[in-house]
């Protein structure tokens, strides 16, 4: 398994699969348009996606899944929303090698992992993800990032965690499939109500604060659903929604600072938050756990409250002991 095949030509999957290959792997980057792959295979660069970062001489760009050898390790890196459509589509064309998922979301119409949508279309597939703090850019340029990489299988998962670590991108494992993907995806929605806050100029103080009740949040619906408690103080939770929920340089933290600010959120970017929020809404309701700011976000983003209703309505809960 020394080829990696990265499955989705975005910001991400452009990162992992340039910083994949300067440490010395063969790597294939496969992009759905034709057009856009022979453009970036010419310029040897992603400008729609990754400006100013070189993709390296072992690096292929290809629109063909035909391209991806029957040995290599497979990274998903398309839309969260779209992993149920690709694979229902493609997921027959692939190789049966180990398959890791990199998006960070749940199903809109299902609220079910990443993991779960792959069970369904590769049955007895082996599957990991991949998850935590990492911007794409800093990725790609050899900045240090550390992730976690989940995996059913132990001895599977140290495997992979071998082969796709560098000396700049650090994998570290767990078998807490179901929490590391639970802490990926709904610190987006937090991050969205951190935006919120920033962007209604409500003070650092009130942004901490809320993003230390959405950990609780996290928490709690992670522990009522299964998951190790322990696994959300890690890379794949803390670390994760600590990064993205104090910086523009997040989408969903910048897509919440528009709504904050009465603006009209950007366009042309995948903000995953959004359909995850109403999908860990549901969550909350099928596992009767209590959600307040996961169930504030929904709200404001599906337009039946504005930020302002919002803030105003988290405030106004009852005085309590602070518990996760």
């Amino acid at each position: 398994m020394k080829t990696v095949a990265v499955i989705g030509a975005g910001a991400y999957g452009t990162a992992l699969a340039v910083i994949l290959a300067k440490s010395g792997r063969s790597v294939l980057l496969w992009d759905r348009n034709a057009e856009n792959a022979a453009k970036m295979e010419a310029a040897r660069e992603n400008p729609r996606r990754l400006p100013g970062i070189a993709l390296p001489e072992n690096l292929k760009v290809s629109s063909a899944l035909a391209d991806i050898p029957d040995s290599a390790i497979q990274i998903l890196a398309v839309p969260a929303q779209m992993t149920d459509v690709f694979l229902a589509a493609h997921g027959a064309q692939l190789p049966a090698a180990p398959m890791v998922l990199a998006a960070k979301g749940l199903g809109l119409a299902d609220a079910r992992l990443q993991s779960e949508i792959a069970r369904q279309h590769l049955p007895g597939r082996p599957i990991a993800v991949i998850s935590g703090p990492g911007f794409a850019d800093e990725i790609a340029r050899g900045l240090p990032t550390a992730l976690s990489l989940a995996c059913h299988d132990a001895a599977l998962c140290s495997q992979l965690q071998a082969r796709l670590s560098t000396p700049t991108f650090r994998l570290y494992t767990s078998t807490d499939l179901l929490g590391v993907q639970l802490g990926g995806a709904l610190k987006n929605v937090i991050a969205i109500a951190c935006g919120m806050c920033a962007g209604a100029a409500l003070g650092e103080s009130a942004r901490a604060a809320l993003m230390t009740r959405g950990f609780a949040e996290i928490v709690r619906l992670g522990r009522a659903m299964g998951a190790e408690a322990e696994t959300f103080g890690g890379l794949a939770g803390m670390g994760d929604l600590a990064l993205t929920s104090a910086t523009v340089k997040s989408r969903n933290f910048t897509l919440g600072h528009a709504l904050g600010r009465g603006e009209a959120p950007p366009h042309g970017k995948t903000v995953e938050g959004v359909a995850t929020a109403e999908a860990a809404a549901l969550l909350g309701r099928k596992h009767s756990v209590e959600l307040p700011i996961v169930n504030a976000v929904s709200e404001v983003l599906s337009g039946s409250m504005t930020v302002e209703l919002a803030m105003n309505a988290l405030l106004a809960r009852p005085l309590r002991e602070e518990r996760a």
